[in-house]
C-alpha cells in the first residue's frame, strides 16, 4: 500500500501531484509508468532537481504553471517512447499468462476477451456456421436459420463487460436459448481419434510451455471427472505424452488448446500406447479424488470449529443474561426487604415478578439453544457420512495424436 500525502492548498504541490499522476500515471499506470519517471532520470533529466527548482524560483500560481508545462512537454516524449519500448519488451518476451492479467490488448485483436469468452464465441462460431454470418470484429452474428422454433432470426451481439449492451432477446450469452444450443450440440460432437498439428509459430503471442515442444509429437487423451459429496465437482482432466516418453504435465496440455489447430489425419493408436494412457488417466484421476477428499475434510474440520465457536459464544451469551437475571432478582429481593412503605413494596414486587418471567424464559432459551447445537451437529455429521460415501464418474472425451509447428 502506498499512501502519498498531498498539501491541496500548495499550488505547486498540487502540480507535482497532477503530472505525476495524471500524466505520468505514477501511482494507477500498469507497472512501467514508475519505471518510465526513473528511465527518463537515466537520459539525463533530473526530474527531483527539475522539481525543487521550480519550487526555489516560482512565487506565483502563473510562474509555477509556466515551469511545469515546459517540464511536462519536455518529457512526454521521452515517457511516450519509453511506454512503447516496454510494452514491445512485453508483448515480445513475456508469456501470454503475463498479457492477460495485466490486460494489455495484443496488436492483431480487435477487442479483448477473455479465455473463456473467447472458447465460448469460438463454439458458437463452430456450430452455427451454417446458419449464422459472424462479424469477429464486432463480436456480432446474423442468424439467417433458427435451429430453435423459440429464436428468431436477427443480429445478436455478444455480451460485454465494458461496453453497454443491447436490451432484449438478441443480447448473446451462455444462458440465451441459442447459447445453451451451442453448448450441449457442442457436447454431443463426435470426437473420434483424431492427429492435430497445433500452431505455435503463428500464434500472437508467447507460450513459453507450448514453443518447447515445436517440432515435437506425441498423444494425448482428455477425460471427465465427477465427483459427488457435499456438492457436486466436475474436472477435465489431461494425460499426455511425447514420443521420447516425457510426461506432459495438465497445465502444458491445456495450453496446447489454445493455438490454432488442424486436424491432419486419423491415426490408430498401438494398444501399448493406449493402456499406458489409460494408466496415466485413472493415476490422475485418483490424485484428484484424494485433492478432494483432503479439501472435504479441511472443509468440514472449518465448519466443525466454527459450529464450536458459535455454540461457546451463544451458550456464554445465554448463561450471562441468566446470571445477571439473578442477580438482579437477589438484590430486589434485598430491597424489598429494606422497604418502608406499601407502595415502595408493591413496585418492588411487580419488578420481582417480572424478572422472574425473565429467569424461566433464560432458563428455557439455554436449553433451546443446547437443542440447536444438537441439531447443527447432526447436521454436519451427516455431511461427513455424505463426504465417506462419495461418487465418482469417469468419461473419455477424446484421444489425440498431437504436433506441434
Amino acid at each position: 500500500m502506498v499512501v502519498n500525502f498531498l498539501n491541496e492548498r500548495n499550488h505547486g504541490d498540487q502540480r507535482v501531484y497532477e503530472l505525476l499522476n495524471q500524466k505520468f500515471n505514477l501511482f494507477s499506470g500498469v507497472f512501467g509508468a514508475s519505471d518510465d519517471v526513473l528511465g527518463s532520470l537515466e537520459s539525463g533529466v533530473d526530474f527531483e532537481k527539475r522539481i525543487l527548482a521550480i519550487y526555489e524560483q516560482c512565487s506565483s500560481t502563473e510562474e509555477i504553471d509556466s515551469a511545469f508545462k515546459e517540464l511536462q512537454d519536455e518529457l512526454d516524449e521521452q515517457i511516450r517512447t519509453r511506454m512503447d519500448q516496454t510494452r514491445e519488451t512485453l508483448l515480445q518476451h513475456f508469456d501470454e499468462d503475463v498479457h492477460a492479467r495485466l490486460k494489455w490488448q495484443l496488436e492483431s485483436s480487435k477487442q479483448s476477451l477473455d479465455r473463456f469468452t473467447r472458447m465460448f464465441w469460438d463454439l458458437t462460431r463452430y456450430i452455427l456456421n451454417d446458419c449464422a454470418v459472424f462479424d469477429d470484429e464486432q463480436l456480432a452474428f446474423e442468424l439467417r436459420a433458427t435451429p430453435l422454433a423459440t429464436v428468431h432470426p436477427g443480429r445478436y451481439q455478444l455480451i460485454s463487460k465494458v461496453k453497454s449492451n443491447i436490451p432484449g432477446e438478441f443480447l448473446y450469452r451462455l444462458s440465451h436459448p441459442l447459447g445453451e444450443f451451442s453448448i450441449e450440440t457442442g457436447k454431443q460432437q463426435p470426437t473420434p481419434v483424431a492427429e492435430v498439428c497445433f500452431d505455435i509459430s503463428n500464434h500472437p503471442a508467447r507460450i513459453s510451455l507450448v514453443e518447447q515442444l515445436r517440432g515435437q509429437s506425441g498423444w494425448l487423451h482428455l477425460q471427465r471427472l465427477v465427483v459427488e459429496s457435499f456438492y457436486r465437482e466436475e474436472y477435465l482432466l489431461f494425460s499426455g505424452m511425447a514420443d521420447d516418453g516425457t510426461t506432459l504435465d495438465q497445465e502444458t496440455c491445456a495450453k496446447l488448446f489454445h493455438c490454432h489447430g488442424t486436424v491432419t489425419g486419423a491415426p490408430g493408436i498401438h494398444a501399448t500406447l493406449k493402456t499406458k494412457l489409460e494408466a496415466d488417466s485413472l493415476r490422475h484421476a485418483d490424485a484428484t479424488i484424494s485433492q478432494s477428499l483432503e479439501a472435504n475434510s479441511r472443509f468440514f474440520n472449518e465448519e466443525r470449529d466454527r459450529l464450536e465457536k458459535w455454540a461457546e459464544d451463544m451458550v456464554l451469551a445465554a448463561e450471562k443474561d441468566l446470571k445477571d437475571t439473578k442477580a438482579l432478582i437477589k438484590a430486589l429481593n434485598r430491597q424489598a426487604r429494606q422497604s418502608t412503605t406499601v407502595e415502595e413494596q408493591r413496585q418492588l414486587q411487580g419488578k420481582i415478578r417480572d424478572a422472574e418471567k425473565k429467569q424461566r424464559r433464560l432458563r428455557q432459551q439455554v436449553f433451546d439453544i443446547e437443542d440447536e447445537i444438537l441439531n447443527k451437529r447432526d447436521l454436519l455429521i451427516d455431511k461427513l457420512e455424505k463426504q465417506m460415501s462419495q461418487k465418482t464418474g469417469k468419461e473419455g472425451l477424446f484421444t489425440i495424436r498431437w504436433r506441434v509447428s
